[in-house]
This record gives structure tokens, C-alpha cells and sequence, in this order.
């Protein structure tokens, strides 16, 4: 399978914008993790009681040695749409006729509403060329995180306790 083809997820995300297929996520986890090693701030769990440094530089640690390997490489979140789709002979759930209902992209759906226009753009001009637009969109710097900051991001404050 050529590079080019693994950067899409079979639900309907292109995986080439997602910072944890691009290599985004690994490559700021190290750069965090070298900046808190060179800073050495293993003091500030003595000054914040409930910061536990070992613990957050086990998790940079394992953000920065990871990068998900995709769905079509057998990587991602466990998911039926990789049992789903094979099953129908497709190469993605966006060539699925029951996209829009089908339970197995309900979340896809759900967290990622643009998938939605993704199945539409690929009724109109084919899997293939959707593929190249979303490419060409990821090199332009088009990523996930707009949508997702949006979505998921609380600001969090430590207590000493």
C-alpha cells in the first residue's frame, strides 16, 4: 500500500489532518519533554501537592515514542467501520450508501460533524479526487484542531492540596 493512501481513516477522517496521524502530537510531546529535562522541573511536585511529575513525564514520555499507525495500517481507536467496510467490499464508509445512518459512524458523526460534508464531496467528485483535495489540504496546514479545540479544551487549574 503507497503513503498516500494511509492517511485516511476508513470512517470518514482523514487521518493526514488529525495530529496524532500526522505526527503532530509525537513530535510536541518531545519537544515538551526535552524542554521540562533540560528546565528540570521535578521541584514543582514539592511546591503543587497533587502534581505528580514522575507520572506527567511517563505520559510525555509515551505521547513522544507514539504515533498511530492509522486504521489501514491496523492502528486508531478500536472501531467496527474497519470490520464494516472490508465486509462491504469498500475502501472507506464514505462510499457507503448508509453513511449518514449507519450506527458505526454515528460518533463519527457526532464529534466530527464535517465528515458529513466529506460524504458528500465524495458523491460529487469520486473517493480518489476527495483523497488528493484532502492532501493537499493537510500539506496547506489544515488540521483537526480548530474542531476539536473547540470541542474538548477546559482550562484546568492546580490546587496545592
Amino acid at each position: 500500500m503507497e503513503k498516500k493512501e494511509s492517511n485516511y481513516g476508513i470512517c470518514g477522517v482523514y487521518c493526514g489532518q488529525c495530529p496524532n496521524g500526522n505526527g503532530r502530537v509525537k513530535i510536541i510531546a518531545g519537544e515538551l519533554k526535552r524542554l521540562v529535562d533540560t528546565v528540570r522541573y521535578d521541584w514543582v511536585s514539592s511546591v503543587v501537592k497533587s502534581f505528580k511529575f514522575e507520572e506527567f513525564r511517563k505520559g510525555l514520555e509515551w505521547f513522544a515514542d507514539a504515533q498511530c499507525p492509522m486504521c489501514l495500517q491496523g492502528g486508531g481507536a478500536p472501531c467496527e467501520n474497519r470490520k464494516c467496510a472490508p465486509r462491504k467490499k469498500l475502501e472507506s464508509c464514505l462510499l457507503c450508501n448508509d453513511y449518514l445512518t449507519c450506527k458505526h459512524t454515528e460518533y463519527h458523526r457526532e464529534w466530527y460533524p464535517f465528515v458529513v460534508e466529506n460524504y458528500a464531496r465524495v458523491k460529487q467528485v469520486g473517493f480518489k479526487k476527495y483523497l488528493e483535495e484532502e492532501e493537499e489540504r493537510a500539506k496547506a496546514g489544515i488540521d483537526l484542531m480548530g474542531h476539536l479545540e473547540r470541542r474538548c479544551c477546559k482550562v484546568l487549574k492546580l490546587e496545592d492540596k
